[in-house]
């Protein structure tokens, strides 16, 4: 249901997006597994500052000592006393959709279950405004804002590796609406619908051979045919 990941670097290892509270322990069996402790985590990159992408960055940034970067459009939700209501207001009400498919209610039990509604907050994080290489970043990715999704959404390109974390700019599944396949996230969770779509020609101009590794879903294995089959279905 909530994807976050780890890039290995030779300066360090980078999270990007921060799961919800209860990943602790995945997280530091992931560690484990490939002989690393979470000190050498230096930094994380947030896509957006929606409660289920930010359960774990306060707690890195604490044992870690690890930067915290998200666009300024972000930084005021992520420091709030409860980010989960700090954030940006969706176009339509979640109830909608609970009516209309009741089996999704199990996402937000899940997301209850895991803490992702009492998020821990981070205040003074590294910020930016416009697409920018993060050089102080393991890797140097690149940050390219795509609002819609939230107002500072922001996709991290890591070119070296071929890939593209779109966060939920652009995902392969949708909780809400129980959707697969290439998509934005509907309405219920968007802040910004017209927008959302408009983003998808920022994500057509990063590169077309990228693979896209999307806050919710399965990896897609090239960009550019995702944001046309994502243009193609629109907005629920």
């Amino acid at each position: 249901m909530v994807n976050f990941y780890l890039v290995e670097e030779p300066e360090g290892l980078v999270l990007v997006d921060g799961g919800l509270p209860t990943h602790w322990g995945e997280l530091c069996d992931h560690l484990a597994d490939i002989g690393a402790v979470p000190g050498d985590i230096k930094a994380v990159l947030l896509t957006h500052a929606h409660p289920d992408h930010l359960g774990l960055a306060a707690r890195v940034r604490r044992e870690a000592g690890a930067a915290v970067w998200i666009h300024s459009a972000e930084a005021a939700a992520l420091a709030a006393a409860n980010p989960a209501r700090a954030g940006a207001s969706t176009e339509r009400s979640m109830a909608r959709y609970l009516m209309r498919r009741p089996a999704s209610m199990r996402l937000v039990f899940h997301l209850a279950r895991s803490g992702a509604f009492r998020p821990a907050p981070v205040s003074d994080p590294e910020v930016f405004e416009s697409p920018a290489t993060l050089r102080r970043v393991p890797g140097a990715p690149e940050a390219v804002p795509i609002p819609g999704h939230t107002p500072g959404s922001t996709a991290y390109v890591f070119r070296h590796h071929g890939v593209i974390f779109t966060g939920d700019a652009l995902v392969s599944y949708d909780g809400l609406t129980g959707l697969r396949g290439p998509r934005l996230v509907c309405r219920g969770f968007t802040h910004d619908g017209a927008s959302a779509l408009a983003s998808l020609d920022t994500l057509a101009g990063i590169g077309s051979d990228l693979t896209v590794l999307p806050g919710h879903g399965d990896p897609m294995a090239e960009l550019s045919p995702a944001v046309e089959e994502a243009r193609r279905v629109g907005i629920s």
